[in-house]
């Protein structure tokens, strides 16, 4: 049997944002994934542009990639979103 996922509520994954040592979480389509071991998500941050503890889905539909990127060795499913 699969792992229960967490459920995130919008104001707890605020609580994922990266910063003081905390782990950079990230929505994307009712999604949470845990996104602290990319190099591309220093300290919470994408490329200046997002930031981790939210949902993330309109922001990537403008990004230069799309959904792939949710299935890198480094990013790694956590949760949904409620």
């Amino acid at each position: 049997m699969a792992e229960e996922l967490k459920k995130f509520t919008a104001k707890e994954l605020e609580e994922y944002n990266g910063k003081n040592g905390k782990p950079a979480y990230a929505a994307y389509k009712g999604k949470v994934y845990d996104i602290s071991q990319s190099a591309f998500w220093n300290s919470g941050e994408h490329m200046g542009m997002h930031n981790a503890g939210k949902d993330i889905t309109e922001e990537l539909e403008l990004a230069p990639h799309s959904e792939e990127v949710f299935e890198r060795k480094t990013v790694k499913l956590v949760g949904e979103l409620q």
